[in-house]
């Protein structure tokens, strides 16, 4: 979706940008031509220096797009931090999210595609907000986790269970379910699985 969306840009009136590019190398063209902020961009002369914040606004945006997609909390706050006029960023954002560099939803189904072998519903949900997505798009990105946060829950634990070999079976119950729960599964997912791998473990032993 994403590269879908980040080819839209090929459609703007300036220099085209081939759509089998690559996301991060279309910021960049654009960057470098200008083509996603051709109306500020166009004029000469004396409006140049007028267009300057545009420009430059534009420039900060496409460098940290160029790294990796992010959220409209996420680039509103770049152009704050670098003392871009409140004016200048929502016409920008504006005009970004027109032609889909800007996308919270695909954003989000990146990013729980991205992280979510690794963290629970509950840690993306937490991450997605404070990047500032609208609680529906992270709805529609995290929804229907529970298989996905088990299986990936489990192949944490295990793979934790096996550096604490010797300790106290109390002691490691308490640190897989700190483990887990810092990677933000839900207690009915860490019950389930510290149960299953402490079973599994004790059963080898026995074995």
């Amino acid at each position: 979706m994403l590269r879908e969306a980040w080819s839209k840009v090929a459609s703007m009136p300036d220099e085209p940008v081939r759509k089998s590019a690559d996301p991060r190398k279309v910021a960049k063209g654009a960057e470098a031509s200008g083509a996603v902020d051709s109306d500020a961009t166009g004029a000469t002369g004396s409006d140049h220096s007028a267009n300057a914040p545009r420009a430059a606004a534009r420039e900060i945006a496409l460098r940290r797009l160029s790294v990796r997609a992010r959220s409209r909390k996420e680039l509103a706050q770049d152009l704050k931090s670098r003392d871009v006029s409140p004016e200048v960023a929502d016409e920008l954002l504006n005009r970004f999210a027109e032609v889909g560099l800007i996308d919270d939803a695909a954003f989000a189904e990146e990013w729980v595609e991205s992280r979510g072998h690794r963290s629970g519903a509950a840690r993306l949900r937490q991450e997605l907000r404070l990047k500032g997505v609208a609680d529906e798009h992270i709805a529609d990105a995290i929804g229907g986790r529970e298989d996905e946060d088990l299986t990936n829950a489990r192949d944490l634990a295990t793979r934790k269970a096996a550096s604490m070999k010797g300790l106290d079976t109390i002691v490691r119950q308490r640190r897989l379910t700190a483990y887990l729960g810092r990677r933000g599964f839900s207690n009915a997912v860490i019950r389930r699985v510290v149960g299953e791998v402490l079973g599994a473990h004790s059963a080898g032993i026995d074995d």
